[in-house]
């Protein structure tokens, strides 16, 4: 009997601990963080496709180069970080840590801000990459804006046409209309330096426009661009596809009363 009591009680004790080990496997609570080999995964160039399920409109996009876990190159038309101006954002450096499944980017765009994104991944693939993302502004040590706990989807770009826009194009807008759209052909060129010339036409010539600033910059399919005109300064993103002579810009705008529209032009290389 005494035999059959150890036997019985050594039983209950293994048993309890591989009904405990399951329930610790099982735990809901705490579940695995995914090896999601990110830094691998991550090299590449990425550019915002979705925001909180949505379409990002194309003037809130940005690119960002990861070209080593530990380092990428942003390039941005933005807010500033002061009370008041715009930012124009051309190869940023941010420090890369990789966690797990999560990233912290940080930047020191001058001596007393400092920019946090902290991107925590769920899924990542050769074409995309979801995650929840928060932003952080800190002006000397000091937290002055924060932003995010948004869901976002990046969308890997595999070209870059940095190179392929430079010279002169020849268009017009072929959507219903655009925001600075006369309706009229213009050309823009394109030059290394980073700075275009806007055309109109007089009679027969083509002349350059009044506009001053003109600036704009490529990264992989997204075309950045700012001109001033009559004193105001204006900026325009859009999403460009270059090949065989033709380039077609298109965007994904939004009207004051939250509804969303598509802007589209065609253009032609100018060969002289």
């Amino acid at each position: 009997m005494k035999k059959i009591m150890n036997f019985l009680l050594m039983a209950a004790t293994v048993c309890g601990i591989s009904l405990a080990a399951a329930s610790c496997s099982s735990n809901d609570d705490n579940p695995a963080t995914p090896d999601l080999n990110l830094s691998e995964k991550i090299i590449g160039k990425w550019m915002q496709a979705e925001i909180d399920g949505q379409p990002a409109l194309t003037n809130e996009k940005s690119v960002y180069t990861f070209v080593s876990p530990t380092k990428a190159i942003a390039n941005a038309s933005k807010c500033d970080y002061t009370e008041s101006g715009s930012k124009w954002i051309i190869d940023l450096e941010y420090d890369v840590v990789i966690d797990g499944n999560k990233m912290t980017l940080t930047a020191h765009p001058d001596e007393v801000i400092t920019l946090i994104k902290e991107l925590t991944i769920t899924s990542i693939n050769d074409n995309e990459l979801v995650c929840k993302f928060k932003h952080t502004t800190m002006r000397n040590g000091q937290v002055i804006n924060t932003s995010g706990d948004e869901h976002r989807r990046y969308a890997k770009l595999t070209v870059n046409y940095k190179e392929a826009i430079l010279g002169t194009w020849q268009g017009h807008c072929t959507s219903e209309g655009s925001v600075f759209d006369d309706g009229q052909e213009h050309r823009w060129q394109y030059n290394a330096d980073g700075t275009f010339v806007y055309y109109v036409k007089d009679g027969d010539s083509w002349v350059p426009s009044d506009n001053s600033l003109n600036e704009y910059f490529v990264d992989g399919t997204l075309l950045c661009t700012r001109w001033i005109d009559n004193g105001v300064e204006n900026r325009e993103w859009w999403e460009i596809n270059i090949a065989d002579g033709k380039m077609n810009w298109t965007a994904l705008r939004q009207n004051e009363d939250g509804t969303t529209f598509t802007a589209t032009f065609e253009m032609t290389k100018v060969v002289e």
